[in-house]
Formats: structure tokens, C-alpha cells, sequence
């Protein structure tokens, strides 16, 4: 698979089969993926995956909050508002997704019920979770999202599907507990691995993009 076509075929599966992914392809995807560049090439980036029993057991608790309104914390801000064009995108996802999953939006309990597929993780057989020390800056922040694109394009290569969310990192002292990550290191992110359900209807959208022309301005050329 090359570069252009891993970019193309990756979207954010919210729905995995559960089928397991082996430790030894989720090396080999790190391995290949942590050649992604970083200031420096200080490689500020520790990584912890889960999966079986524990993994199981974080699903079990974070779906538990979600069911009880327990406030969500990730350790690192989330936007409190978006610019107007930024905000209209979303909102056209969210309107898109729940066409064609087939729920309307004034139905609070069926949408509170597929929310709750995002505390299951989406079902899928592993996480990966990115961390940093906490006495760095957001140039590093930009190394750790260089290297999430990385882990997703190169899962491609093994037929894997990806779905990266905040959600997966909503309550980090239950991950914290369950995968002795030291208290320096701030979870920031998430990585949701394994094979997409194809049947599903969460899997059958695919988000649109701006017109290159919108978004590129040449000078000199």
C-alpha cells in the first residue's frame, strides 16, 4: 500500500470486530511509526498499549462514568469554542453521522445510547495511548500528533482501522491505575486499533474535504 492510498482508506472506525490484534504487528506498526520526525529528534513521545482483561476492565469502568454523567477530565484542554466555519463542519458531521446510522436528534435516550459507544471504545481489541512529561511545550504536543498519524497510516499497511478520540482519554486516573503510567507523563491521546466491522452502519460514512483551492494560497508561482 503506498503513502496516498493509506491516507485515502483511513477514516475513524467506530465500530470494530472483535477479532484481537497480535502484540507482534502492534510492535511492528510502532516500530515503523516512531520514525516519524520530532524537534530535535528528542522522540518525547511514551507509549502504552492495552488490551484483553485490562483493557476489558477500563472499557467496564469508563462506560460505568459515562452511564452515570460522571464529568469528563481529559488532562489536556479541550476547545471551548470553534471559529464559525470550524463549528459549522462539525456540525454537519454530527447531522451526516446520525443520518446514516439512522437516529434523529431529538431523541435524547437513542443518542445518549450511541454515545455510549464511545466510552466502549468502539469495541476495539486494543488501545494505544500517547503520553508526554508534563514540563513540555505544544511544540511537542506536535510531535506526538505527527506520530499519531503515523501509527494510523501504518496500521493501514496491516489492514487495520483506527479511530483516534478524546473520548478515549476522558478519565485518565482509571488508565492511570490500570497501566502504572507515572504521574510526569500526561495522557493526552488515544489510538482505537483493530479491524472494522464493515456491516456496521457507523462505518458507512465518509467525511467530505474542503476544496484545496480554499485552503492553499501560492505566492510566486
Amino acid at each position: 500500500m503506498n503513502v496516498a492510498d493509506a491516507l485515502i482508506s483511513r477514516f475513524t472506525c467506530r465500530a470494530f470486530k472483535s477479532e484481537p490484534v497480535k502484540k507482534k504487528i502492534i510492535l511492528d506498526i510502532l516500530e515503523v511509526a516512531t520514525r516519524a520526525p520530532s524537534w530535535a529528534n528528542t522522540q518525547p513521545w511514551e507509549i502504552f498499549v492495552a488490551g484483553g482483561k485490562v483493557l476489558e476492565n477500563i472499557r467496564k469502568i469508563f462506560l460505568e462514568n459515562v452511564q452515570n454523567d460522571v464529568p469528563r477530565a481529559p488532562e489536556n484542554p479541550v476547545p471551548e469554542k470553534w471559529p464559525p466555519a470550524l463549528k459549522k463542519r462539525s456540525e454537519e458531521l454530527r447531522a451526516a453521522r446520525l443520518k446514516t446510522i439512522g437516529l434523529k436528534g431529538d431523541d435524547p435516550a437513542a443518542l445518549k445510547a450511541n454515545f455510549e459507544q464511545n466510552a466502549r471504545f468502539f469495541r476495539a481489541p486494543a488501545v494505544i495511548y500517547l503520553c508526554l512529561d508534563r514540563s513540555l511545550t505544544p511544540w511537542s504536543m506536535f510531535d506526538l500528533g505527527l506520530l499519531a498519524q503515523s501509527i494510523m497510516l501504518e496500521a493501514r499497511e496491516y489492514g487495520l482501522d483506527s479511530a483516534p478520540a478524546v473520548m478515549l482519554v476522558a478519565y485518565p486516573e482509571i488508565i492511570r491505575a490500570e497501566l502504572g503510567i507515572p504521574e510526569n507523563l500526561s495522557i493526552v491521546f488515544g489510538i482505537a486499533l483493530g479491524h472494522a466491522d464493515g456491516q456496521s452502519p457507523q462505518n458507512k460514512y465518509r467525511t467530505t474535504r474542503r476544496p484545496i483551492q480554499e485552503i492553499v494560497r501560492f505566492q510566486g508561482f
